[in-house]
């Protein structure tokens, strides 16, 4: 099939626009691999004490110089779940290096937040920001020069991107990303929406919903709904930098150990001290990027990667804008239903054929490119396979199943569930902002009403709870973008504006702030540039304001009198309350360096 020409539109206008900025990115990969193997150059003094800690067999591999060592940077804690079966990942990472003549050694820890834990708190200030400050982390680890190719292990919401920004940053050396895989399933993502949604209307207990909960998230591995966490193992694999089909399999189990055993034999192979030298700013260029664009889009993933995509690419010496979203998303049709898309989990998704029918099927349509490098080898074409054990445990690779097992779940292109992608751009007198409609109900893709304008999300639920709420409205929830406080998600708010929409209301959001990857069935606007707290036109509307956020025509208005319109001065908000507690005094240097939401959010420029 040839590829689609949106898609190739879309590749090339990116590849034009960052011609300076990858030329010199790429040449800095070369003058780095033309340097050699670093760690030969070390001292005696700066060598001894890299392999000091090491077993005999290693230390005398490392005096040596002459075998690949492998660097690991790891997010593990347990108090995440997802990232609690990396525990034992070093010891599986050292025996697997050893067993092929080779070293690992844990270059370095980075911190790993969890968003479900801080949502709806002031610990969720520090959550987007954490994504930077995981990458700096990443490159201190890295900055021993010790390494010959590094494995990440990460799996959660700002892990992943901050972890990959740092790869592309030390762009010379392979990279290889390494899951842990989804958690049972537990309780099912519509009891536990049901149970939420009683709570909100006063009509489920504590208890009641503490137990839901629990029966949901209550394993080691990743939440099984389809939020940020899983769209970063779809997007990892999609991108070339995961192995085929290794997103979706259980945690400690014989085939995520297998996975885990070939993620080190696959980057023992691709060191520089081979011949088939393949470093991480080589895998991710312009086509392995609109390649995840288009994977979140026929997926119906995480809002947070309008964030988080633009911000990799900046990494990679790459410019993404929000209007190559946008114009995927016209060509890409949705082929799965994974919560809160529909009903289903990721496990659900996986057993349907997952990631290999996912990509053949867009490989088919012309909508991937498939001549992308990726750790595997072979292009993307080998990510049409699934991973098992043979005989004997000996893990293989075979075709995938060529038809969907679960239709509500996953389908092929001619049978897709939208014939367009789930993210949208908007835009308009209040600015820009996206939208995400792969879950939106057809009636609400727009949605007029007048506004109610407040500051926090604390004052929203509080008007909820007073009964306020009892004709059609535009919530807007300004003063939440990165400079203001962080750009915190909102998703505590998606129970009482689901409970105004179940009551028929026709209701949206409106915000320069984030919602979750877990939200989506109200029309929300959110990411809006500028924002609030830099003079944004959101700081002008008031209660009232007739608004219109509208995905068909990419709309995002304020219907008020041009002339007054123009004439009204911004509101200024008093964010002195959100410059401290819970760390966020540490974090006023991200606020004021912090780059707006439609080119990613980060402290990063455009590698030059």
């Amino acid at each position: 099939m040839a590829l689609n020409p949106t898609l190739a539109a879309v590749t090339r206008a990116i590849d034009e626009r960052s011609r300076a900025t990858r030329e010199r990115y790429l040449d800095r990969i070369a003058q780095a691999r033309a340097a050699g193997p670093r760690r030969n150059r070390l001292s005696c003094g700066n060598l001894a004490h890299g392999f000091a800690g090491c077993g005999d067999v290693d230390k005398q591999r490392l005096r040596d110089g002459v075998v690949p060592n492998l660097g690991i940077v790891t997010a593990y804690n347990d108090m995440l779940s997802a990232h609690q079966p990396y525990e034992r990942y070093p010891e599986l990472i050292r025996a697997a290096a050893r067993a092929r003549g080779a070293t690992a050694e844990v270059a370095g820890g980075v911190p790993a937040m969890c968003d479900g834990v801080t949502q709806g708190r002031t610990g969720m200030e520090l959550s987007l920001f954490s994504r930077d400050t995981i990458a700096l982390a990443t490159g201190v680890a890295l900055s021993h020069d010790m390494f010959d190719a590094a494995l990440y292990l990460g799996i959660c919401d700002k892990i992943v991107p901050g972890l990959l920004i740092a790869a592309l940053h030390f762009g010379h050396i392979p990279a290889v990303f390494v899951p842990a895989g989804p958690m049972p399933s537990g309780a099912t993502n519509d009891e536990k929406a049901r149970v939420r949604q009683r709570y909100a209307e006063g009509k489920a207990t504590r208890a009641e919903l503490l137990d839901v909960e629990a029966r949901s998230y209550h394993a080691p591995g990743t939440c099984t709904f389809y939020g940020t966490a899983n769209s970063n193992q779809m997007l990892m694999e999609i991108m070339g930098l995961q192995l085929p089909g290794s997103s979706f399999v259980h945690p400690n189990t014989a085939l995520r150990d297998a996975l885990t055993d070939a993620a080190v034999e696959r980057a023992l192979a691709l060191t520089a001290l081979g011949e088939n030298w393949l470093p991480a700013g080589h895998v991710v260029d312009a086509r392995a990027i609109v390649n995840g664009v288009v994977g979140l889009h026929a997926t119906g993933g995480s809002t947070n990667h309008l964030l988080h995509l633009v911000a990799i690419a900046r990494a990679a010496g790459l410019e993404l804008h929000l209007e190559d979203f946008d114009a995927l998303a016209g060509v890409v049709p949705l082929l799965a239903r994974v919560y809160p898309n529909g009903s289903a989990d990721v496990n659900q998704f996986h057993a349907a054929g997952g990631m290999g029918f996912l990509i053949a099927q867009l490989l088919d349509a012309g909508l991937l490119h498939g001549d992308v490098a990726t750790i595997a080898g072979g292009g993307l074409e080998r990510y049409r396979d699934a991973p098992s054990l043979g005989s004997g445990a000996t893990l293989q690779w075979t075709p995938s199943t060529r038809e969907s097992l679960d239709t509500n779940t996953l389908r092929p292109v001619e049978k897709a569930f939208r014939a367009d992608g789930g993210l949208r751009l908007l835009s308009g007198n209040l600015g820009r902002a996206v939208i995400k409609v792969a879950s939106v109900p057809d009636d609400r893709h727009t949605i007029e009403a007048p506004a109610r304008v407040f500051d926090d999300q604390e004052s929203v639920q509080k008007a909820f709870d007073r009964g306020e709420f009892t004709q059609d409205v535009v919530v807007v929830v300004r003063n939440q973008g990165p400079r203001a406080n962080g750009m915190p998600e909102l998703h505590k708010l998606t129970p009482a504006l689901g409970v105004l929409q179940g009551r028929g209301l026709r209701v949206a959001l409106v915000t320069d702030g984030r919602m979750s990857g877990a939200s989506g069935k109200v029309p929300a606007a959110i990411h809006l540039t500028p924002e609030a707290s830099c003079g944004g036109p959101i700081a002008r509307l008031r209660d009232g304001d007739r608004v219109r956020v509208c995905a068909l025509n990419g709309q995002v208005e304020a219907l008020v009198d041009a002339d007054e319109w123009n004439a009204r001065t911004p509101v200024a908000a008093d964010l002195a309350a959100n410059q401290f507690g819970l760390g966020r005094e540490m974090f006023a240097i991200f606020r004021a360096q912090v780059s707006t939401a439609d080119t990613g959010a980060t402290i990063f420029g455009v590698v030059e």
